[in-house]
Formats: structure tokens, sequence, C-alpha cells
């Protein structure tokens, strides 16, 4: 891993927006790429005036509304079968497959929003909403706004590690540590928007039962 995190940050300092655009579709696929070092190191060095604060949120939001879309209509091509039979080559039980697709049933775009705001599941949202056929516009609505507030959250993230440590863009594992140790609150923050927005969901649907 220690590895991994000096070639994705090269792959983001050498590739400079297309290296951010490449990475965030991987991470917005099932290709295990953190958008934790892909966002804030680009967002430190636009700190130093190598790239454009807004330029890195734009690349970032691209990136994963392409990985996000390719995966779709993959899913959506290759059917259910195909992922339950397969998937498992790529830790996608069908129990993960189920509960993905009940989710996106239940929640609609709602769904779709809040997953690409929370850890693991924005990277297999894309799976069930493919397989279900979900409508591609309103899929990549929500997908774009929930990406371009996560990338802005990490690229805040990543200026602030730059005015904090400036030498921290040294040390990939270290700035690793700091955004998490971070963002922590934020994801809590999340998660507590989502479990909010469910709540709301079944209260409503409860409603029109009665």
């Amino acid at each position: 891993m220690h590895h991994l995190l000096f070639v994705w940050f090269s792959w983001v300092q050498q590739g400079g927006y297309l290296g951010i655009i490449a990475l965030m579709a991987m991470e917005s696929s099932i290709f295990p790429v953190p958008s934790e070092v892909v966002i804030p190191p680009a967002a430190f060095w636009a700190a130093q005036g190598h790239m454009n604060f807004w330029g890195v949120i734009a690349a970032g939001t691209f990136g994963s509304w392409l990985g996000a879309a390719i995966t779709y209509w993959i899913s959506r091509w290759v059917g259910r079968v195909i992922i339950v039979k397969w998937g498992r080559l790529f830790f996608i039980s069908e129990e993960k497959l189920v509960r993905g697709e009940q989710w996106i049933h239940r929640y609609e775009a709602g769904g779709v929003f809040f997953a690409r705001l929370l850890p693991v599941i924005r990277h297999l949202i894309s799976i069930p909403a493919g397989i279900i056929r979900m409508p591609f516009g309103v899929f990549s609505a929500m997908t774009i706004i929930g990406s371009a507030i996560w990338c802005y959250v990490l690229a805040a993230l990543g200026e602030k590690a730059y005015r904090v440590e400036p030498d921290l863009i040294t040390q990939p594992d270290a700035l690793v540590h700091f955004i998490k140790h971070q963002s922590l609150w934020i994801v809590l923050g999340a998660v507590a928007f989502t479990a909010l927005y469910i709540l709301v969901m079944r209260l409503t649907a409860k409603g029109r039962e009665a």
C-alpha cells in the first residue's frame, strides 16, 4: 500500500487533470483507488500554484461520473446473472448485490446521491443501478452532484493540510492519515443525513399506505 500511494501521488503530480480523471474513474468503479489519495494531494499542489483549486474539483467530479457511467452501462449490458457468477472475483457477493438493488428500489435518486458521499458504498452503487435499469439521466445527475460535494470536501481538506503542514506532500502516508482524521466528522455527518433521509422516506411511505 505504501508503494501504491507513491504511484498514485505521482499519477496526479505528473498527469495533472488527466491523472485526476483517470484515478477518480477507477475510484468510481471496482478498482481500489481511494479518493483520499487523489483529490487532497491535487488540492495541495493547487495551493502551491501548480494547479487550479476548482479545476481539481471539476476533474475529480468528471472522473467520478465517467467511472460510474462505465460501470453502470457494463452492469446494464452483462446483466445480473453474469455479475452474480463472476462478481466474487471483485469481492461483490450476491448478498451485497441484493442489498444494493433494494437500496435503489426503495430510495431511488436520493439513494444514489447519498451513496456517493459514503465510503465503500460509492464504489459499488453503479452496479445495482445499471442492473435495475435506473434512468441514466437521473443516475448521472445524482452522481455528479454527490461527487462534486465529495470532491469539494476533499479538496478543502487538502488545501487545509497545505496551510497546517506544508511538508506533508512529501509524506503520502502522513497526508492520507491527516485527511482521514479530518474527514471523520464529515463522513459521520453524511451518515446522519442519510439516516434522516431514510427515516423521512419510510414515514412518508407509511403515510401514503395509511
